[in-house]
């Protein structure tokens, strides 16, 4: 260098002169100016990140599951009598009504039975009459002392006892025809049966098993499904201001509206979660018993909510927070208070504006007032979502 010499000569010079404190600040200032520029540190590069916009918009809260759906009833259908089946009136899987009739059951002998019931039942009221008649006779002629006390009240107890007698007949004949009754099986429900288990011509016992055959009531049907424990105070919350929408998901796209109808009176201690049914008209029986789905509760929605992408928030020592990206190019690690999720979103309480850019991937390699580069194109679309 060209200043090399002209510096050797005036350091030697001050060095022949007198030694002092000024000499020596001089000469350490005159060293940094013959430093180089290749020593200066490098600024860092810009940290490449991918990124989205604060979006204000209409939030629904909502809890996602898978549930089960079940028959809004289900009635096993048994014969109350020992008897053969004569008659069988429905075809396997048909839809049927309340009060259609089913099955036929040899009814001769419960018919016999009633009528030996009803003759029983006329044979004591004939008696019972002729007993009460000749006690009024009897009556009179006390009055005029023909007969005695004893003789009267021998007859009147006669009369009282096939009084009694007449209405055990009553109750017999009741009963024949009950079990005749029992003949003609008929379905309790408006729904649809099942397999037939027990053909034509099969001799049945009363309340035996296998059933004859299953009647479910698929319209309207229950869809079951369980949440956890930590969302039933809210769900219970929303709940007492209203009916909650519940939405059934099926594989093929489509979807059943319904409202949430049972909430159960204890929570699961082997799971944590508590049961629950939401109650579905099924018009179109596009749920079917058996079947699994996908299940969203709406427990309320959020107007105007400030909204990131999940992965935009971060959790630190002092609680939530994003990089948000200025106009510089630069991060600024700001502390949110975040709300409800929905889908692939947070609700943003309280930290952030609509229209700020927040950093979504990246911020492993960030720090306050970092340079940033923002992705863009297929480097962005790569970015994995949750």
């Amino acid at each position: 260098m060209q200043r090399k010499p002209a510096l050797s000569r005036r350091i030697k010079k001050l060095l022949k002169g007198t030694f002092s404190w000024s000499a020596i600040i001089a000469i350490a200032l005159l060293f940094p100016a013959c430093s180089s520029d290749k020593d200066r540190p490098k600024p860092k590069p810009p940290v490449p990140v991918t990124a989205a916009t604060v979006k204000q918009e209409t939030v629904p809260v909502q809890v996602r599951t898978i549930g089960n759906v079940e028959a809004y009833s289900t009635v096993s259908i048994k014969s109350q009598v020992n008897g053969m089946i004569e008659k069988v009136h429905f075809r396997e899987g048909q839809d049927v009504t309340k009060g259609q009739l089913l099955f036929s059951i040899d009814s001769r002998p419960f018919v016999a039975a009633l009528r030996q019931a009803r003759a029983a039942l006329a044979r004591d009221l004939a008696q019972e009459r002729f007993a009460r008649e000749q006690a009024r006779r009897y009556g009179e002629l006390l009055k005029d002392g023909i007969v005695t006390q004893d003789q009267y009240d021998q007859l009147r107890a006669t009369a009282d006892a096939l009084g009694e007698t007449v209405r055990a007949d009553r109750a017999l004949v009741d009963n024949a025809e009950i079990q005749a009754g029992y003949c003609s099986i008929r379905s309790p429900i408006n729904g649809r049966t099942g397999n037939l288990l027990v053909q034509q011509g099969n001799l049945v016992k009363a309340n035996d098993t296998p059933v004859l055959v299953t009647v479910n009531q698929v319209n309207p049907i229950y869809v079951t499904f369980s949440v956890p424990e930590a969302t039933l105070m809210e769900l219970r919350k929303y709940l007492a201001k209203g009916a909650l929408q519940v939405e059934a998901a099926l594989p093929d796209g489509t979807a059943e509206a319904g409202v949430v109808s049972f909430v159960d009176n204890t929570v699961d201690t082997a799971t944590g979660t508590i049961k629950i049914k939401g109650t579905f008209a099924n018009r179109e029986r596009r749920l079917w018993p058996g079947q699994f789905v996908n299940v969203t509760v709406t427990l309320t929605i959020l107007p105007d909510a400030l909204v990131v992408p999940v992965p935009a928030v971060q959790t630190g020592q002092s609680g939530h927070y994003c990089y948000v990206v200025k106009t510089d190019q630069t991060v600024e690690a700001r502390t949110v208070v975040t709300g409800e999720i929905a889908n692939s979103e947070v609700v943003i309480v309280k930290g952030l504006r609509a229209g700020e850019t927040v950093v979504t991937d990246g911020q492993l390699q960030l720090g306050q007032g970092a340079p940033v580069r923002i992705k863009t194109g297929k480097a962005a679309s790569a970015v994995p979502r949750p």
